[in-house]
């Protein structure tokens, strides 16, 4: 067997798995030829670990993963041996944080709040019933969305949009990033997908040089990931057209040929069929 020559990085919804059902069934043929090359496959989400790892089980999954939009990187216990500067023991797993942790970002959205007059609720403060409620999440997809560990999520309680800008101000000022995702926001600092892409590529380089890196996404959201890899893949939305306004900030992109898991599948195995 070969050494792999490309490493595959792959945001969920919209690209691996359906975004209705989230099956992800059509992109079987991929992910049996990946593991018979035995080519790392690479996941990164939004959500939190806690969310992801239910997933990676059904996936029989081992590669690395990352969460909260590149706030952590994870790595099996002795995937790499190597030195992992900088990374902590996070259950079985390795960890190289890249956002400050989800104590710290909670706190900051009390005192943001405070100083901003701005009437906010987070997510420490809520129940996983109460997230449910407010989300449409099953109550045990909220509980799982409730163990951030780099960011914190909130809503405003009487939501006014100078409200908004005098929070979102203070956070800048703080050094905070936040982002709108309706109902809740999110609060974080030091996130960064690209980042964590960059840094895992250079850990699997270390040992051999000549590895090509591979993101696949389809989405605005994705656009970290895929300005951060050798080749991007974009996937077209449901009605045949990429994201024009991913596609307006990446170079040469590859395009899918269809949406979803099927247009996932495809696009890897072309790019494997290259190899």
């Amino acid at each position: 067997m070969l050494a792999p020559r490309h490493i595959f990085f792959t945001a969920l919804d919209g690209a691996l798995l359906d975004p209705a059902s989230k099956a992800w069934n059509l992109a079987e043929p991929a992910l049996d030829e990946l593991a018979r090359r035995r080519v790392p496959l690479v996941l990164l989400t939004s959500g939190t670990r806690a969310q992801i790892e239910p997933l990676r089980r059904k996936l029989e999954h081992a590669h690395p993963f990352i969460t909260e939009s590149g706030g952590g990187l994870f790595l099996a216990d002795g995937y790499f041996s190597l030195h992992l500067e900088g990374a902590l023991r996070v259950a079985r797993y390795f960890c190289v944080p890249f956002g400050k942790p989800h104590t710290e970002a909670a706190a900051a959205v009390e005192e943001i709040a405070a100083r901003a007059d701005a009437s906010v609720v987070g997510y420490s403060q809520m129940s996983p019933r109460e997230i449910a409620s407010n989300t449409g999440l099953p109550l045990r997809d909220a509980e799982l969305a409730r163990q951030l560990e780099f960011s914190e999520r909130f809503f405003f309680a009487g939501e006014t949009e100078e409200a908004v800008r005098r929070f979102t101000a203070a956070a800048r000022a703080d050094h905070w990033e936040t982002r709108p995702d309706r109902p809740f926001w999110e609060l974080f600092s030091g996130n960064d997908e690209g980042r964590a892409v960059r840094h895992l590529m250079r850990l699997y380089r270390q040992p051999r040089t000549r590895l090509s890196s591979v993101g696949i996404g389809s989405a605005t959201r994705d656009l970290p990931l895929l300005s951060a890899v050798d080749q991007a893949v974009v996937l077209p939305r449901r009605g045949g057209q990429g994201d024009p306004a991913l596609l307006s900030h990446l170079s040469k992109p590859m395009l899918g040929e269809a949406a979803g898991p099927e247009g996932w599948s495809r696009a890897v195995l072309d790019v494997l069929e290259r190899a």
